[in-house]
């Protein structure tokens, strides 16, 4: 452990004057803060460096050297106020009194070191259980332990570290975030300043007035430029040259390492003219490059905002709640209908939308698609239940205590343990190209320059720096972020929700299709529903409805409407159910009024029952007959089945019997493609047996009885029909309404996949012009600055355009 007492006026060390803070890089004036030989402008600064040396978290220097900024004059904010339950139950996520959620928005992100830093945090606490860092966002996702810590020390941990949650009690629910850090516009706004004061300060070199006459205005404006120039390029310019220095220390070029070169080449050069009066430097084109590379940055990041706020806050899946109305019944109602105080039924199976109280009924919760724990957690009367949960009992009521945040479900879905490794030929494709970009880049310009070096030194400069300033691979870059983006945006306004970009692809090249039957290819509105047996009276009807009402299965709603029909309402004190169960894939059963009740398949009664067709129920052990199901079929099946079939094998998996087999059998073509009587883990198996065999798989279910092998195809779809049957083992949830729509959505994505591939056109022919022009010396930097940054708009304005026309042509 290094000593913390270290004399400043030790012999061989620098003083404080003339050191450099070991932490942030910022002159230690006369702080006199030492450790060791390491010197430090102030506390704060110090402590940091204590916090990461004490836990072995230096390699946070190493990754970036210009990473850390400075605490001088900071002081710790005051964070009492989060152990006020009220104020916590407002920032917290998520929390089941062992482990607790939370985000963070954390303005002072901006480079690898803070990533690494803040990923790390568990080594500076043991609190910390988990972080995680969405760099475009700036925002940071905690999982800490509350037995070791509280929300507060979590918050006083990142203070002590430099990186203070932007926390406003006011706006918590407020889905607008910054579009852009504000010290971006602070770097925008002196770029901006420079640049247009350098130009008017070049005025007289753009008149070509007589330098002998008015050589010491010359002189004095020269001087004034650099002085210009200096913010410009280490304030303005900073994140490009940061990112170059990080990328060459990591052994790797990226695109700002020819960026960084030509703004140093421009920056030395023309100082170099204006102090030794040769000439008059090319501050004006530096000052043009730096602001035009900005201004394309803001477009860049403002329209990306505007793809990511519609898909996160104003698109919601396209799955329903049951919603208690003022009279007592449920109502089926979108996710973006809920409010704060509406009462919902969640039954089994079902995701929990938002935040909200438990009003009734015994909650066993399963939390792993927050926490990855899949043990469930019971709940009682009046405590809260987290968004993101599922509910694994029976039928629970919930009252709502905040909206749904889809911004959040979203985050949740895309958490790595549910993301698949998805090929994608347009990123490989970039990445290639990305790779070997700036090397051919650099070698072109070394090579302009020892070319025009012997003929022409200002031909040479200029050669140089265009070509290192015109080359540009955001195209390539940009295409599917922005192309793909939009097609998300698109899909989801038509109810057909992708969880990420790479699904585009994914539903775009598939060999097999597998569809579920029940809840996927049938409707449960329009089925005709026969009961077979002695009749049932309305008691037995009530208690029959009474079991099958807890669970989310089509059947058993299907069922549950059906007996309801005709019958007056009931006092639900009557009919209290216990020991409820649901055997996926094979029924329900439960007591109720001291009978115990089943509900279900054959093979789910205790006596034994000949292989036939229906749903039976059973009664303290007796067989009272069955309900045969007339399923009528999605509208567009036919089309659907016909589209796929052109470039697919096509399967049908059902638990089922296959009564309805030769009704399908048009669809399907070969009636060996139809598999009946499957349970979960049979077409979990058929999935994997089409996948041995090299081919890419798409998997539509409802999610209920599929979910391994959603999990387990190339992409799987949920189709929601006014169901709460999310699930993140899918990669889409497509309305049913839309469900004819299918082949359209597939011929969307195939086209945006030609639309990416036309951008990578564009941006190869651009190269190509501009790189003949830039090694000829014909192009002057200050129009290579131009046209750098509006290739990228121009690529993000094709990606938006074309693809919102694409849209408008199909119908969408």
């Amino acid at each position: 452990m290094p000593s913390r007492n270290i004399d400043s006026n030790l012999a061989g060390v620098t003083t404080a004057e003339e050191a450099a803070c070991h932490h942030c890089g910022e002159p230690c004036g006369n702080a006199n803060i030492y450790i060791d030989d390491k010197a430090f402008c102030c506390e704060g600064c110090k402590t940091v460096f204590e916090i990461l040396d004490d836990n072995g978290m230096c390699r946070y220097y190493e990754i970036d050297d210009n990473a850390a900024f400075s605490l001088k004059g900071k002081k710790q904010a005051e964070y009492a106020y989060l152990d006020d339950p009220d104020v916590r139950e407002k920032l917290i996520d998520f929390s089941d009194g062992q482990q607790a959620r939370a985000t963070f928005y954390l303005p002072q992100i901006h480079c690898a070191s803070c990533i690494w830093l803040l990923e790390n945090l568990y080594k500076l606490s043991p609190g910390v259980i988990a972080s995680t860092v969405n760099f475009v966002k700036k925002e940071i996702y905690i999982t800490f332990a509350e037995q070791e810590t509280t929300l507060r020390q979590v918050v006083e941990l990142l203070d002590s570290i430099g990186y203070a949650p932007a926390i406003n009690l006011g706006t918590l629910d407020d889905s607008q975030k910054p579009i852009v850090d504000r010290s971006f516009y602070y770097k925008i706004g002196v770029a901006g300043f420079a640049f247009g004061n350098i130009m008017l300060l070049s005025f007289p070199e753009y008149l070509g007035l007589d330098k002998t006459l008015e050589g010491d205005f010359y002189r004095l404006f020269g001087y004034l430029n650099i002085l210009l120039a200096l913010p410009l390029v280490f304030y303005s310019g900073r994140d490009y040259l940061q990112s170059a220095w990080m990328g060459l220390k990591q052994r790797t070029l990226n695109i700002d390492v020819p960026i960084s070169l030509g703004i140093l080449t421009l920056f030395g050069r023309s100082v170099f003219e204006i102090l030794t009066h040769t000439g008059a430097g090319y501050l004006d084109s530096l000052a043009g490059l730096v602001f035009f590379l900005l201004a394309g940055k803001w477009f860049q990041q403002r329209t990306y905002h505007t793809i990511s706020f519609e898909r996160d806050y104003k698109s919601y899946f396209p799955i329903a709640a049951h919603r208690k109305g003022e009279d007592g019944q449920l109502q089926s109602v979108t996710l973006d209908k809920l409010e704060p105080g509406d009462n919902i039924t969640v039954k089994h199976g079902e995701l929990i939308p938002a935040d909200s109280i438990l009003l009734k009924g015994e909650a066993e919760i399963d939390y792993s698609f927050v926490t990855g724990e899949s043990e469930p957690i019971h709940r009682s009367t009046g405590e809260k239940i987290y968004a993101g949960g599922r509910q694994t009992g029976g039928s629970i009521e919930l009252s709502l205590t905040r909206r749904v945040s889809q911004s959040y479900l979203t985050q949740l879905w895309n958490d790595e343990a549910f993301t698949k490794k998805q090929d994608s030929r347009t990123s490989e494709l970039a990445d290639r190209v990305g790779k070997v970009f700036t090397v051919v880049i650099l070698l072109i310009a070394f090579a302009t320059l020892a070319y025009w070096l012997p003929r022409s030194t200002s031909t040479a400069i200029n050669a140089f720096t265009a070509v290192l300033i015109i080359a540009c691979p955001c195209a390539v870059a940009l295409a599917v972020p922005f192309i793909f983006g939009n097609g998300l945006r698109i899909l989801s306004r038509h109810r057909f929700f992708l969880k990420n970009t790479a699904i585009i692809e994914a539903i775009s090249n598939v060999q097999a299709v597998v569809f579920d039957k029940t809840g996927t290819l049938t409707q449960r509105e329009r089925s005709s529903i026969h009961f077979h047996g002695e009749p049932l009276d309305a008691h037995e009807k009530q208690m029959i409805k009474a079991i099958l009402e807890p669970s989310g299965h089509p059947i058993s709603q299907q069922l549950a409407t059906y007996l309801q029909q005709d019958e007056p309402p009931t006092d639900d004190c009557i009919y209290q159910l216990k020991e409820w169960e649901e055997q996926t894939g094979r029924g329900v059963q439960g007591e109720i009024c001291q009978r115990h009740i089943k509900v279900g398949s054959p093979a789910f009664m205790d006596k034994g029952v000949a292989d036939a067709e229906g749903v039976y129920v059973q009664v303290n052990g007796e067989i009272r007959g069955y309900f045969v199901l007339e399923n009528n079929f999605r509208d567009g099946i036919w089309k659907v089945a016909d589209y796929y079939a052109q470039s697919s094998e096509l399967h049908l998996l059902s638990g089922d019997n296959d009564r309805e087999k030769a009704m399908l059998a048009p669809a399907f073509k070969d009636k060996g493609a139809m598999h009946f009587r499957q349970s979960p883990q049979d077409k979990l198996r058929f999935v994997k047996k089409l996948q041995s065999s090299k081919k890419r798989v798409m998997m539509l279910g409802d999610g209920l009885n599929d979910a391994g092998a959603l999990q387990q195809s190339n992409a799987g779809i949920v189709v929601a029909e006014n169901t709460n049957n999310f699930t993140p083992a899918c990669d889409a949830i497509l309305d049913a309404k839309a469900f004819s729509l299918l082949p359209r959505f597939t011929d969307f994505a195939k086209r945006s996949i030609r639309l990416v591939y036309y951008a990578y056109g564009f941006a190869f022919i651009y190269n190509v012009i501009g790189l003949s022009f830039a090694v000829q010396g014909t192009l002057s930097p200050i129009v290579a600055a131009i046209l750098m940054p509006l290739s990228s708009i121009s690529i993000v304005l094709f990606g938006m355009l074309a693809s919102n026309v694409l849209a408008r042509r199909m119908g969408l």
